[in-house]
């Protein structure tokens, strides 16, 4: 597949080109926008690090809002999300946003031209101060004020090649666009020589001095969903227990609840995405038997909970795993010194 790559591979070349001259228009706006994306197709833990950021800008008094495309819904065009919504009509993960920052004015929007997104959301919510973008790294009609691009620690875009023979989305040669590189997935226990091996083979591609850090995933106590069974979970997390996801990389999370100590007795493996049926929690049904309980993802569970499931999942013991980044060493510390300050009032 590899002659396929390298024309698909030049043909974004020439795309990125057009763009790097001015021949093809990028447009700015007059709030910062902060990219978080990658060059590789899906699973490299966007989610935990634009909620790291929201978090992160909240706390410096920034009023942010968050753009995606809203990858598998049924909607078109821009649409701020709103209660009336979800995961069906915005998609998933942009409604996992929703309601997690709904409460604190966090606005959410959906486009598949960010450009059109970024106007709605101004125009709208003009108390906006900084724009964080869910993956738009291909995206370059729009030009962000700080460009963070991802990679995974496991598959890293140095070693991948360009669909369709590998991966990747464009060539290794765009994480010279990026202004910061987070490996993500990474053991907290990752050596600084490791650090540093892995870091040298980034930098190849990357621009001089661009900051290479690592994160690793932080997960957090189990969550029963709304209107799901309860059991009571051990303190000390033991015996069996189903697993059901429908994301790109689901093995993080498999790896910690078996180092946790459950046994999972069965994986329902879904694509990145999966519109869950009555007929997938039936069948998940027929693996489960009663004190077992079943985890998911907050992702997952934004399509669990369409009203159409509610009669399959009826007495179902579900539960979600929380995770969120955390930085090692002092990457985190490095990463907020990047971000834009809060505008003075009335500027």
């Amino acid at each position: 597949m590899l002659p396929f790559s390298w024309l698909y591979a030049a043909v974004l070349a020439v795309r990125n080109w057009l763009y790097d001259i001015g021949w093809k228009r990028t447009e700015t706006f007059a709030v910062p926008l902060l990219n978080v994306g990658n060059l590789r197709v899906g699973g490299t833990g966007k989610t935990p690090h634009v909620i790291w950021l929201v978090e992160e800008l909240l706390r410096q008094g920034h009023r942010p809002a968050i753009l995606s495309r809203g990858y598998g819904r049924q909607t078109k065009g821009p649409r701020l999300a709103g209660p009336q919504d979800s995961a069906a009509t915005v998609g998933d993960e942009p409604w996992q946003y929703f309601e997690q920052f709904a409460a604190r004015s966090v606005v959410v929007a959906v486009a598949e031209e960010r450009r059109l997104g970024a106007h709605l959301l101004l125009r709208e919510h003009p108390e906006i101060t900084v724009i964080v973008l869910d993956d738009a790294y291909q995206h370059r009609a729009v030009r962000p004020a700080l460009n963070i691009l991802l990679t995974e620690l496991a598959r890293p875009f140095y070693a991948d090649y360009v669909l369709p023979a590998g991966r990747l989305r464009e060539s290794r040669a765009g994480a010279a666009r990026a202004d910061i590189i987070i490996v993500t997935k990474c053991p907290l226990t990752l050596s600084f020589a490791d650090q540093q091996a892995v870091a040298h083979q980034v930098r190849r591609y990357s621009r001089p001095g661009t900051p290479v850090l690592f994160s690793a995933y932080d997960y957090a106590a189990p969550r029963a969903l709304p209107g799901a069974s309860s059991i009571v979970l051990p303190a000390t997390p033991a015996g069996p227990a189903l697993l059901l996801t429908g994301i790109a990389q689901p093995s993080p999370l498999r790896e910690y609840l078996e180092n946790q100590g459950y046994g999972i007795r069965h994986h329902a493996n879904f694509p990145d995405h999966h519109a869950f049926t009555p007929e997938d929690v039936a069948a998940l049904r027929a693996h489960w038997q009663p004190g077992w309980p079943i985890f998911t993802t907050e992702k997952d569970a934004t399509r669990l909970l369409a009203p159409e499931l509610w009669a399959a999942r009826a007495g179902l013991p579900l539960y979600t795993i929380p995770v969120r980044a955390a930085f090692l060493g002092d990457g985190g510390v490095a990463l907020r010194q990047l971000l834009p300050p809060v505008p003075a009032a009335g500027a």
